[in-house]
Formats: C-alpha cells, sequence, structure tokens
C-alpha cells in the first residue's frame, strides 16, 4: 500500500476487566467498530523503515523485560484535551512508562504529541458533552466492579492501522526469556 501507515504497540487486556470495557464501550457509543479492550505501549505512529525491521528490533528489547502486572485506579478523562474516557494504571505504571521508553527507538522512534501515560480506554467520542456523560456512567459502573483490577503484561501486540478505528494484529511478541518445557527429561 502506498499511503502511509500508522503502527501502534499494545497489551491485549483479556480477563474480567476488558470484558468489563469492551461490555461499556458497546453500550456507551454502538455506532463505533468493536475494539478489543488493551492497553498502550506506543501510541499510533509511522514507522522509520520496514515491519519486519520494527518487529526484529522489538523482540530483541522485549526479551531482557520480565512479565509484570499493573493494576488499575479511578476513572478519568482527557477533557478537554480530546474527548476519551479512561481508567488510568494505578500501581506500576512505571514499568510500562519504561518499557515504552525503551521501545520507542529506532523503527518506532516518534516524538509523541502528549507526554505517555499508562492508561486503559474505555471510550472516544464525538463531542465533549458526551464524553462527560460516559464519565459519569463509567465512574459508576466502575465503582461497582468487583473482581480484581490487575492486569497481566505478558505479551504485547504489534498493530497497524488498516482504515480510521480498523486495527490489524501482525504479530504477538512475549516479554522475557521464555524456556521452552521439554517432556521426558532425563536426568
Amino acid at each position: 500500500m502506498t499511503r502511509n501507515q500508522r503502527y501502534a504497540l499494545v497489551a491485549y487486556v483479556r480477563n474480567p476487566v476488558g470484558e468489563f470495557v469492551e461490555s461499556l464501550r458497546k453500550e456507551l457509543h454502538p455506532e463505533l467498530p468493536h475494539l478489543a479492550a488493551h492497553v498502550t505501549l506506543l501510541p499510533p505512529r509511522l514507522l522509520h523503515g520496514t515491519e519486519s525491521a520494527a518487529l526484529e528490533n522489538m523482540e530483541e528489547l522485549c526479551k531482557e523485560v520480565e512479565p509484570f502486572e499493573v493494576s488499575l485506579g479511578e476513572v478519568e478523562t482527557f477533557i478537554p484535551v480530546t474527548p476519551t474516557v479512561f481508567i488510568r494504571v494505578a500501581h506500576a505504571a512505571y514499568r510500562m512508562r519504561e518499557l515504552h521508553d525503551r521501545l520507542n527507538v529506532n523503527a518506532l522512534a516518534c516524538h509523541e504529541e502528549w507526554p505517555y501515560m499508562p492508561h486503559l480506554t474505555i471510550v472516544k467520542m464525538g463531542a465533549e458533552d458526551q464524553a462527560q456523560y460516559a464519565y459519569r456512567v463509567a465512574r459508576t459502573r466502575w465503582a461497582e466492579f468487583d473482581q480484581s483490577r490487575c492486569i497481566e503484561v505478558r505479551d504485547l501486540t504489534f498493530v497497524r492501522e488498516e482504515a480510521q478505528n480498523r486495527w490489524v494484529d501482525l504479530a504477538e511478541i512475549p516479554l522475557g526469556q521464555r524456556l521452552v518445557p521439554t517432556s521426558g527429561l532425563v536426568r
């Protein structure tokens, strides 16, 4: 394709927190295409080089980072900058910032418009008043959420934007050195 495509790096949230966010998003903004719940490590950007070079670089850098857990805090909003409602990463957000800084190099280097702040987006609305309503609903629902608010960051997914609000998974990148179990090991 000849147009400039954007890429990002995310950690999907495949647990009850992710289910909560996806359900709430469908309720608050049903006309948006369904996006899987995720925390973003590298916000959308153009590549400096090829997809394969970027992937190779990420795989090499991620081998040295052990999986970690973060916990989520309160529902917040980026109003008035953008009409976005999100849940802030509260505990161990520094781990996500360190990983972001480690990966924001070479083919993936980007001078980002805003400082990186780890969060789990619930919804981005079309206007501020819609976002204020979504914020009030999300705060109430999140206060009632009675399951673990922790997210394990074990694998990252490299994604490419195919169309507005439509992203395609390109590759899953595991964190840390993984040993492959062997069967029948003789000692």
